[in-house]
């Protein structure tokens, strides 16, 4: 079964994006900030790479935020639009800045990582439910968004609240966690993306920034039970893998009294969301868990992480949600879609900037088809989504 949407109006898309997105400078050399001479412009965000990456890959998508009345905002339009990806519910704010950030050139996780961020005050951190179109947002079959969004202002939160409630024509919504503290500051509240993480129907999360956000260290499992709501659970673990959690047939543990609704039951008495999509034979990703479960179910998908020959990591967990919304808009299995996850993030992995371009739909499926033993030995490297299907599993299969 493929995910159905919120019917068939002309402006319908397969994925709307919403959230910030800023002009990113890239370093010319490896080396602190203070010794890099000079910078290449690209772009970056969260939302609008997963917009970039499923329009690459053959999707319809909008990415819908505010950018200033600047040089920069023009910028990203264009960039973001050029992918192919529907931007005509940007609004332009003539008196806040569009935000831009610089980074070297290392791995965010090494200690010699610096990011320079100037995005306090910006023209996305005004979003509010009065400031866009609620109706082209909710004009997706899918709506992804990430706890950045969050963290930028509190009427964004507002914003976020209002998107992930109850609503007549509400999509089915994909929600990143994307843990950043240092965008909080001293309003840091890690109990606030658990929230929306639970109103969600989709949801991505590292084992690590689980930890980091929620002091779970007891792995998917114990994620999966701080998180039963979510009709499909993905956490991300890094080097190893992936795994999926999905509530099937049996395993809602939702009360009694509210079995059937098809919608997000809300403990303030307001009306539930109409039936929302399933995604997979067998999902019930518009069917969320409420807390109480004995048990809650073992994953339902695991998928080993590819060896890969990596260039930059920045933007590759946003591939690899792109890369499972891809493969779940089009109904393929669970495990098939972790692996789409993974090949989408090494196209990332092994190339600079936020964005890459993404394997030929052939090349994905083939490899994604691989049987085991040749999943777990191949080996990708800059440029395999330039090479025939054949020949790469060929020259990267021992």
């Amino acid at each position: 079964m493929t995910v159905t949407g919120t019917g068939n109006a002309p402006d319908v898309v397969d994925v709307v994006a919403l959230g910030e997105s800023m002009v990113t400078f890239l370093p010319t050399r490896p080396g602190r900030l203070a010794d890099v001479p000079s910078f290449h412009r690209s772009i970056g965000g969260a939302e609008s790479n997963v917009a970039c990456a499923l329009a690459a890959a053959g999707h319809t998508t909008r990415w819908v935020s505010r950018v200033g009345a600047d040089g920069f905002g023009d910028h990203l339009v264009e960039a973001i639009g050029a992918y192919g990806v529907d931007v005509s519910h940007v609004r332009r704010d003539p008196s806040r800045p569009t935000g831009v950030y610089f980074r070297t050139a290392g791995d965010r996780a090494d200690d010699t990582h610096e990011v320079a961020y100037y995005r306090a005050g910006s023209a996305a951190s005004a979003m509010s439910p009065a400031g866009v179109d609620l109706d082209a947002v909710r004009a997706g079959r899918v709506l992804h968004l990430s706890g950045i969004t969050a963290a930028l202002s509190p009427d964004c939160l507002d914003l976020l609240r209002e998107l992930t409630a109850p609503h007549p024509n509400r999509p089915l919504i994909s929600f990143d966690v994307n843990h950043r503290p240092g965008l909080w500051g001293d309003a840091h509240r890690p109990e606030v993306l658990l929230d929306l993480a639970r109103e969600a129907d989709i949801v991505f999360v590292g084992e690590d920034e689980a930890e980091e956000a929620w002091g779970l260290t007891g792995g998917p499992t114990a994620i999966r039970e701080a998180l039963p709501e979510p009709g499909t659970l993905v956490v991300k673990q890094g080097g190893e893998g992936a795994v999926a959690f999905r509530a099937g047939r049996g395993q809602s543990c939702l009360p009694q009294g509210l079995k059937g609704l098809g919608g997000t039951p809300r403990g303030d008495g307001g009306p539930p969301a109409r039936a929302k999509p399933r995604v997979g034979e067998g999902g019930r990703d518009g069917t969320p868990q409420s807390p109480g479960c004995e048990t809650p179910p073992p994953p339902a998908a695991t998928a080993p992480a590819l060896k890969v020959d990596v260039v930059a990591t920045t933007g590759a967990g946003d591939a690899f949600a792109a890369g499972f919304l891809s493969a779940t808009l089009r109904g393929l299995p669970l495990t098939t879609r972790l692996r789409h996850g993974h090949l989408m993030a090494a196209a990332t992995l092994t190339a600079p900037g936020d964005l890459a371009t993404p394997p030929p739909r052939p090349l994905a499926d083939r490899l994604a088809a691989l049987d085991t033993p040749a999943w777990e030995t191949l080996r990708l490297g800059p440029g395999w989504t330039d090479a025939d299907a054949e020949a790469a599993e060929e020259a990267h299969t021992p």
